[in-house]
């Protein structure tokens, strides 16, 4: 008998109310996480370039500035090997701790930083370091979110409590989009670059007591107390994932490729490319961004209700499936450069990956074994991460191979549409295998 047979026939699950304040506290950790995330995107698409990197030309500024975002990507497998292990070793509650008390204090470090005006190269340097400190613990993050989500609920509720924590995504897009939009309208241009900036990121601070606050006083798993119990934990977790897992986490990443993908497209490059490009003002950008991920609210637990019905892997197929068909008619409706078709372009633009987003939780969960499952999902969803966070440097050196073609972003969307789908239907058929009894 799998170990996942093991949690849905022999381990109850946690008391509702107990589940209820675990999923509470993960999304509280994931809406962190994202807020951070996000407001250095936006950061990188509209503010760095200026601050630090003033004396290269806007395109290649542009570019530099992406590339500083992407370096937390490169490292999240490294944090996901280092809280992976802790994870499936000393627990998800303990390593959970770690990981957002590192996320949140880079975070509000970088308000802190000087700007290049006043310190030069080492300017840069810093932001950079900063970055990767937060890549490290956002390579432990997602994972452990989601384990405490899903190893207290029941196994039959798995996909709509595994969908709750993907909540955090446009939750704190919302956050930061509404803080951005505020100061915009609040502050000068000239303000803005001056110290209005550092504002957003300050804000992490009070945000991280709250997440530490919420997840002291959660419990442990269930999972992990039968691991402890059982002395069934792994020695060298990540080690074990590539011994008895190695396809099934290939798999792994390329499912979460739409769902984190399409949040760098979308959210990074398009803000980057609606300003510099369609001459969208950063207002509309923001306003957009924010219409589409309020949206999210109700289509994630939605999804995740569905997924509890069909599957968490069917959610993501259908994703992916519908996003491959919408990719390019949509960006080619965005050329006309209308606020009403931008908002469009969000809303529906973001509901379908928003599927593989909602999904994909559930979809991990189903595909490990206990005594990895941290680490498993970690390193998946850190490797998936690395390849999202060269999108928006891929596509703004795509826009200029192509003298900005109108179809150049639909090409890496329909890439990760493609792989999401196939990844999606094969661990559809690994979830079906698992529940036939005569496999077992």
């Amino acid at each position: 008998m799998s170990t996942t047979e093991l949690e849905r026939t022999e381990l109850p699950a946690s008391d509702p109310k107990v589940a209820r304040k675990v999923v509470w506290a993960s999304f509280v950790g994931t809406s962190l996480e994202s807020y951070d995330f996000y407001v250095f995107a936006y950061f990188s698409a509209i503010f760095s370039a200026p601050l630090f990197f003033p004396e290269q030309d806007r395109a290649t500024a542009t570019i530099l500035a992406f590339l500083v975002l992407a370096t937390s990507y490169l490292v999240r497998p490294l944090g996901a090997i280092i809280f992976g292990h802790l994870g499936d070793r000393i627990g998800r509650k303990k390593t959970l701790l770690w990981t957002i008390g590192i996320m949140g204090v880079a975070t509000g470090a970088i308000g802190l930083l000087p700007d290049y005006a006043s310190i030069g190269i080492l300017a840069p340097l810093l932001l950079t370091l900063l970055r990767l400190i937060q890549g490290l613990s956002l390579g432990g993050e997602w994972g452990g979110a989601i384990l405490l989500a899903t190893e207290h609920s029941s196994y039959k509720n798995r996909g709509f409590y595994a969908a709750l924590p993907q909540l955090g995504s446009p939750v704190g897009t919302i956050i930061t989009g509404a803080l951005f939009l505020l100061l915009t309208f609040t502050l000068s241009p000239a303000e803005m670059l001056s110290w209005g900036w550092r504002l957003p990121f300050l804000l992490a601070f009070p945000l991280l007591a709250v997440s530490l606050y919420l997840r002291l006083a959660i419990d442990e798993t269930p999972v992990f107390k039968n691991l402890v119990e059982t002395e069934k934990r792994s020695r060298i977790p990540a080690l074990q994932v590539f011994k008895t897992h190695t396809g099934t986490v290939f798999v792994a990443i390329a499912a979460a490729l739409l769902g984190i993908g399409s949040y760098s497209l979308m959210n990074t490059y398009t803000v980057a490319y609606g300003i510099n490009v369609l001459g969208f003002s950063a207002q509309e950008l923001f306003q957009a961004t924010l219409i589409g991920s309020l949206l999210q609210l109700v289509t994630i637990p939605a999804f995740g209700l569905l997924a509890n019905r069909i599957g968490s892997a069917r959610v993501v197929a259908i994703g992916a499936l519908g996003t491959l068909l919408i990719t390019f008619p949509m960006y080619w409706l965005l050329q006309y450069a209308t606020f009403p078709i931008l908002v469009g372009t969000m809303i529906v633009g973001g509901i379908l990956p928003t599927m593989s987003w909602a999904g994909l939780g559930g979809l991990m969960s189903d595909l490990f074994a206990g005594q990895v499952r941290y680490s498993a999902l970690s390193i998946a969803y850190s490797v998936a991460a690395v390849i999202s966070g060269l999108i928006p440097p891929f596509t703004a050196y795509l826009s200029k191979a192509t003298s900005a073609a109108w179809w150049h972003p639909g090409i890496v969307l329909a890439l990760l549409s493609i792989a999401t789908l196939v990844a999606a239907i094969i661990a559809t058929k690994v979830r079906e295998k698992s529940e036939d009894p005569s496999t077992r």
